[in-house]
């Protein structure tokens, strides 16, 4: 019961280099538990070193501390099992899309070829333009189709 209304208020909790999707949507919260009565919530980081872990740590403490006054909270990022792009949520692909970054395929195996749809016209005529992007999870490309540059999120798979 605490575990769901935990999940639930994380909901709430965007990521802020992708606002349009929550971290429970991106597949970051992994577990709920508690230890000498505080609340420890573990989540998955989406890279390793990403700068937006100390906001999204301070985010889930207000969300959870909301929930349950007087407990102290404690955020936990992971190592294992890792993070991957299989686990973001269908509706939060299609948010990255009509936020305008295209999500990572599915099903990707760690060096195959890396095939970006367009999340504007959803063509696949496009080239890659920068494989760093404004941050460590999105790459910069062009639509040769609909001529509008897009970010897509780099796919991560397990080996």
């Amino acid at each position: 019961m605490l575990k769901e209304k935990i999940r639930q208020a994380l909901e709430h909790v965007k990521d802020p280099e992708m606002p349009a999707v929550s971290i429970v949507e991106l597949g970051m919260f992994e577990d709920v538990g508690i230890n000498d009565n505080t609340i420890v919530v573990k989540l998955l980081p989406t890279f390793s070193g990403c700068p937006a872990l100390p906001l999204i740590e301070k985010e889930v403490k207000n969300a959870v501390e909301q929930l349950n006054p007087g407990f102290p909270v404690q955020v936990v990022f992971l190592k294992t099992p890792p993070w991957t792009t299989e686990r973001i949520a269908p509706e939060a692909r299609e948010k990255l899309k009509q936020f305008g970054i295209a999500p990572p395929p599915l099903r990707h195996k760690q060096g195959d070829p890396w095939e970006i749809d367009c999340p504007y016209c959803g063509s696949t005529y496009v080239t890659m333009e920068n494989i760093f992007g404004p941050s460590a999870c999105r790459s910069i490309l062009y639509c040769k189709n609909c001529k509008n540059p897009f970010e897509a999120m780099k796919p991560v798979a397990t080996l």
